[in-house]
C-alpha cells in the first residue's frame, strides 16, 4: 500500500503529467459546458440561434483547441497547483474567454453564423468549471502528496538549493525515515521534513528534484514560506560565493524563520563518514553565523611562507589566552614549532588554551604556559633569558574602549609600557621578529585605548629605527573581530536570548569586521613577508552598519526586529567613533603579493623627542594621575582628538558623499581606506 501510494504521489508531483491532466480536464469541461449551454438554450422559447448537431460538433472541437491554445498563452499551465492565487485563476478566465471568442469569430467568418447566446453561456460555465476544477484539484493534490509522510516531530523545512549537497541530504533523510519506520535508531535527518526546494535555475523550477518539488527561485522564498507554513529554512549551497550567500540569506531573514546552513563543501566532504557508507550530513547543519552575512570571500594566506619562519622556531605569544592570542597559538602549533610559549596574566584563559592544545597534540607539542604581566620588565626579562624566543607575537593589551576611558592609567601601563618592555627585550635578546597586534582605533584616535595603541605603533617604529637592532619589528592593523572578547556579537546574543532590547549606540555607526582566524592569518602572513618597520593593513571589504548587524542577528533567531525584539539606541559611548579608519592621511598604501594585504607607510618620528615624551608618559601613569597622563598622551600622539569633533566631521563628509555618489562613480573597483585608494582593475 505504501509503495503504491508513493508511486501515485510521485506521478502527481511530476509537472508534465499534471499539465496533461489539466489539458484533458479543461477540454472535457469546455465540451460539457457547451452541451449544457445547448441543452438549456433548446428549452428556452426565446432562443434565437438554434445550432445544428453537425455545427455543434465542429464548435466543440474548435473551442477545445482554441481554449487550450489560449490557456497556454496566458500561462494557465505554467502555474504550480499548490501555489495558485487570484491572478492565476484570472489567467484561466482570460484563456477560456479568448478561446471561445476566437472560436465564434472563426465560425462566423467561415459559416456566417453567430451563436452569441450559446457563446456567452458556454463561456460562463467553462470559466466556472475550469477555475473550480483547479481549486478542488489543488486541495486534493496537497492532501495526496502529504499522505503517508511521517511528520510527527519533523519540522516543515524549505531547502535552498537543488544541487549535489541537497541530493546527499535528501538521501540521508530518506534513509532515516526508513529506519524510523523500522523502529531503528535515526540520525538528525529524521527531524527534517523537506516540503520544497528553492533554486534560481529556471530549468529546475516546477520540477521534482529527488522527489521534492522545486517550488520557485530565491526571490519567491518569503511567499512560498508563508503558503507552505514553513517552520525552518535550510541553506544547502555550501559552495555558494559569499556575496550571493549574503543576498540569499538576507531574503531568508525576511521570513522571520530560523535559518540553518550546511558548512562549506570542503568541510562537508572532509568530515563525512565515507568509510562506513554513511554521510551524516544532517549532523553538520549549523545555525547561521554573522560572518555568513559579511558578503566577502574568506581570506586565503600562503601557508608555505608561514611554515618557513615558524617551523623549528621558539615562538612566544603575549596575551596568549585571549581571543586573538589563543587563535595565534592554535595556528602556530600547526606549523611544527620547536616550542610555543604562552604568556598571560589571566590564568583561567591561559589554562583553557593549554588544556585544548594538550588534548590536541599531547606531548608532540613543546608547550610552556607562563603566568606573567608584560608590565613587569624584570619578570619578562627572566622569561626571555630562560627560553630565548625567536619570534614574538605581542597580543597582550587592554582593548575595551569605555573601560579604558574611565581607567586611562591602566591602558598606558599595560598597552604602552607593556609594549615598550617586550619590544626592548626583543631587541636586547636578538629576537628575529617582533609582531605587534594593533587596531583601527589607533588611527586618528578619539579615546585613550586607541591613543595608547597608536603610541604602541610609534614604539615599534622607534625600535625599527635603532641601527644596532637585529630584530624585524612589524605592526599588523585590522578592524573589529567577530566573536572576540569585547565584540558586539556576544552582547547582542545575550540580549536576544534573555528577551531584552538590543542596544546599539548610534544608528549611523559602522565598523570593519573580520573573523578571528582571518585576523590571526593576517598576523602570520605579515610576519612571513616582513622586513622590519612596516604596518600591514588588511582589505576588510565594505564596512558594516552595526544596526544592520543587529537586525540580521535578530532574524537569525527567527524573530522580527523592532517587533519581537526592540532595538534601542543608547547614544555614543565615551570616546566612541561613528566610523573607524585603517589609515591616517599621511600613510600611503603599497601592494604586497597577497592582494588583500597592503603596507602602510610608517610616519617618521623624531627619536630623541619621542623617547623623552614616552618617559614622561610612563612617569605620569606611574603616578596614577589621570589629567597629567592624558595630557602626556595627547603630546606624544598628535592625532589624538575629541570624539565630538571627529564624529561631526565624518557625518558632514558622509552627507556630502551621498549627494555626489552618482557623479563620482567611475565603474572601477576600489579599495578605499579613508581617502587613500588603490584601483584593483587588472
Amino acid at each position: 500500500m505504501n509503495i503504491n501510494m508513493a508511486k501515485i504521489t510521485q506521478l502527481f508531483v511530476n509537472f508534465r503529467v499534471r499539465k496533461r491532466i489539466l489539458a484533458l480536464a479543461d477540454g472535457f469541461i469546455v465540451v460539457v459546458a457547451g452541451l449544457f449551454s445547448s441543452f438549456f438554450l433548446s428549452l428556452s422559447p426565446s432562443s434565437i440561434d438554434p445550432i445544428r448537431k453537425t455545427d455543434l460538433l465542429a464548435i466543440f472541437f474548435l473551442s477545445v483547441l482554441m481554449c487550450f491554445g489560449s490557456l497556454l498563452f496566458f500561462g494557465a499551465y505554467n502555474k504550480l497547483w499548490r501555489y495558485l492565487n487570484r491572478s492565476d485563476y484570472l489567467s484561466c478566465v482570460k484563456g477560456v474567454f479568448v478561446g471561445i471568442l476566437v472560436t465564434q469569430v472563426f465560425f462566423y467568418i467561415v459559416r456566417g453564423d453567430l451563436h452569441w447566446q450559446f457563446a456567452i453561456a458556454q463561456m460562463i460555465m467553462a470559466c466556472i468549471g475550469v477555475s473550480l476544477f483547479r481549486y478542488m484539484f489543488r486541495n486534493a493534490f496537497i492532501t495526496l502528496t502529504e499522505t503517508g509522510r511521517i511528520e510527527g516531530r519533523k519540522r516543515r523545512t524549505m531547502i535552498i538549493g537543488a544541487g549535489n549537497a541537497t541530493k546527499l541530504l535528501l538521501d540521508e533523510i530518506r534513509y532515516s525515515s526508513n529506519d524510523a519506520e523500522k523502529g531503528l535508531e535515526t540520525s538528525a535527518a529524521a527531524e527534517i521534513y523537506p516540503v520544497c526546494l528553492m533554486d534560481d535555475d529556471r530549468y529546475k523550477i516546477g520540477k521534482p528534484f529527488e522527489g521534492v518539488l522545486v517550488a520557485g527561485g530565491t526571490s519567491d522564498i518569503p511567499k512560498i514560506a508563508k503558503l507552505e507554513n514553513i517552520e525552518q529554512i535550510l541553506f544547502a549551497i555550501p559552495s555558494c560565493p559569499p556575496k550571493d550567500r549574503q543576498t540569499i540569506l538576507d531574503i531568508c531573514s525576511k521570513t522571520g524563520l530560523p535559518v540553518k546552513v550546511l558548512p562549506f563543501i570542503g568541510n562537508l566532504l572532509d568530515s563525512s563518514n565515507v568509510g562506513n557508507g554513511t554521510t551524516n550530513f544532517a549532523t553538520q547543519i549549523r545555525d547561521i553565523k554573522v560572518e555568513d552575512l559579511l558578503g566577502r570571500d574568506p581570506i586565503k594566506f600562503d601557508n608555505k611562507d608561514i611554515r618557513a619562519y615558524i617551523e623549528d622556531k621558539v615562538c612566544m605569544v603575549t596575551g596568549g589566552g585571549g581571543s586573538i592570542g589563543s587563535e595565534l597559538v592554535r595556528q602556530i602549533a600547526k606549523y611544527n614549532p620547536r616550542q610555543v610559549i604562552i604568556v598571560d596574566i589571566y590564568e583561567n584563559n591561559a589554562y583553557d588554551i593549554q588544556q585544548e592544545l594538550v588534548m590536541e597534540y599531547g606531548k608532540s607539542l613543546n608547550l610552556v604556559t607562563i603566568i606573567a604581566s608584560v608590565r613587569d620588565y624584570f619578570r619578562m626579562n627572566q622569561i626571555f633569558k630562560k627560553y630565548h624566543p625567536e619570534v614574538i607575537f605581542h597580543a597582550a593589551a587592554h582593548k575595551h574602549v569605555p573601560l579604558m576611558e574611565n581607567n586611562p592609567m591602566e591602558a598606558i601601563k599595560n598597552n604602552v609600557v607593556g609594549t615598550f618592555n617586550v619590544a626592548t627585550l626583543s631587541m636586547f635578546n636578538n629576537v628575529k621578529k617582533f609582531v605587534m597586534i594593533s587596531t583601527d582605533k589607533a588611527v586618528n584616535p578619539t579615546n585613550v585605548m586607541g591613543a595608547s595603541k597608536r603610541c604602541c605603533e610609534m614604539i615599534v617604529r622607534f625600535m625599527s629605527l635603532q641601527k644596532d637592532s637585529n630584530t624585524e619589528f612589524v605592526v599588523t592593523r585590522f578592524g573589529n573581530v567577530l566573536g572576540s572578547n569585547g565584540s558586539v556579537i556576544p552582547l547582542f546574543k545575550r540580549q536576544i536570548e534573555q528577551g531584552k532590547p538590543v542596544t546599539v549606540t548610534h544608528p549611523d555607526i559602522i565598523r570593519y569586521f573580520m573573523t578571528i582566524p582571518e585576523a590571526v592569518s593576517l598576523v602570520l602572513e605579515a610576519a612571513s613577508i616582513a622586513h622590519g618597520g612596516e604596518i600591514f593593513v588588511l582589505d576588510m571589504g565594505m564596512p558594516v552598519k552595526i544596526v544592520t548587524l543587529a537586525e540580521n542577528l535578530i532574524r537569525m533567531y527567527g524573530k522580527v526586529p523592532y517587533k519581537d525584539v526592540p532595538i534601542k539606541f543608547t547614544g555614543l559611548r565615551p570616546g566612541e567613533k561613528i566610523k573607524e579608519e585603517l589609515l591616517m592621511d599621511e600613510e600611503g598604501l603599497e601592494k604586497t603579493k597577497n592582494k588583500l594585504i597592503f603596507i602602510g607607510k610608517q610616519i617618521d618620528i623624531d627619536t630623541s623627542k619621542f623617547i623623552n615624551e614616552l618617559w614622561k608618559l610612563k612617569g605620569a601613569a606611574a603616578e596614577n594621575n589621570d589629567e597629567v597622563a592624558i595630557r602626556a598622551l595627547h603630546e606624544i600622539v598628535p592625532t589624538f582628538t575629541t570624539p565630538e569633533e571627529f564624529n561631526r566631521t565624518v557625518l558632514q563628509q558622509s552627507s556630502l558623499k551621498d549627494s555626489n555618489k552618482d557623479d563620482n562613480s567611475s565603474g572601477k573597483e576600489q579599495i578605499d581606506f579613508n581617502n587613500q585608494s588603490i584601483s584593483k582593475e587588472g
